[in-house]
């Protein structure tokens, strides 16, 4: 389970973001990065009993720098105020459908799945894949277990027909999606609870379906 103190060092980072602090508290983030690393350990031996496609999977291989790209942002801040990690089994392949776990305090974590922007081939063989036969994913997202846990799909989506797709079509709001992606909000009490790794697990479980329909499409 996570520690409180890996959301402490979170919150004055967010405080302090800047190169010298972070150099001075070194100790502090070296002990966050490994408590977080231990909990993306413990979510895949969990998610293996469910996935065995996941055993072995290198949880360093699953986590994001916290380190930001400031190339082309306005925003100079070096450094993330969240961890994240996307978990899947050649880590985090941002090409395939994954698992995603974002830690930032505040009542700000969350857990997601599915394709986040995949690129325009990938996106398009989801989108055949519906217009095929639209019932089986509507059947999945539709489901009760599903439905309560995540909602359903997140509403990234154009607002006309996607290019080369009929205009007319039934499934129209199908395959207007940018993302097949679904999440679910994690308060701080939650993520910092002792059941986290239990109640996660049986999410990434729900999740199968929509995770294989995904790597089928594709």
């Amino acid at each position: 389970m996570l520690q409180k103190t890996t959301l402490e060092f979170l919150k004055k980072l967010a405080k302090n973001n800047n190169k010298p602090w972070l150099e001075k508290n070194k100790l502090l983030f070296t002990e966050a990065k490994t408590d977080y690393e231990n909990l993306i350990t413990e979510l895949i031996f969990g998610f293996a009993k469910i996935n065995p496609n996941l055993a072995g999977v290198d949880p360093k291989k699953c986590i994001f720098r916290i380190h930001r790209d400031v190339r082309f942002s306005k925003n100079k801040e070096p450094y993330k105020t969240n961890f994240g990690a996307s978990i899947g089994p050649s880590g985090k392949d941002l090409g395939r459908p994954l698992f995603y776990i974002h830690v930032q305090p505040g009542d700000q974590s969350f857990i997601a799945a599915g394709l986040y922007m995949p690129d325009p081939p990938i996106l398009k063989k989801v989108r055949e894949s519906i217009l095929d036969n639209s019932n089986i994913l509507k059947k999945i997202v539709g489901e009760n277990k599903f439905k309560k846990e995540f909602g359903g799909l997140s509403d990234m989506k154009l607002k006309t027909s996607p290019k080369g797709f009929p205009k007319d079509h039934p499934d129209l709001s199908w395959i207007r999606y940018t993302s097949y992606i679904v999440e679910k909000n994690i308060k701080d009490e939650n993520l910092l609870s002792k059941s986290f790794l239990k109640n996660t697990a049986e999410s990434y479980k729900i999740l199968q379906p929509f995770l294989k329909y995904l790597n089928d499409a594709i």
